[in-house]
């Protein structure tokens, strides 16, 4: 797990998006689909996708309440 070191600083990361509103709103840490721990304080558009969080966010698939139990979610 990287703590804001190495070649984790020249990317932007994948973090559920609910996470990032509780980081923005109360300073706290967000962790990225790759490990890394930090406290989001730039503009992610300026940096490359990090490819370990592209390879982890796609091999991930369709998800999320909407697919579970069937049709109609029940």
């Amino acid at each position: 797990m990287s703590h804001g070191d190495g070649d984790h600083e020249r990317f932007a990361h994948y973090v559920q998006k609910d996470k990032i509103m509780e980081s923005a709103l109360g300073g706290t840490p967000v962790v990225a689909l790759c490990g890394k721990v930090w406290v989001p304080g730039r503009d992610p558009k300026k940096y490359p996708v990090c490819p370990m969080c592209k390879e982890i966010y796609e091999s991930m698939g369709p998800g999320g309440d909407k697919d579970k139990g069937g049709k109609d979610g029940k």
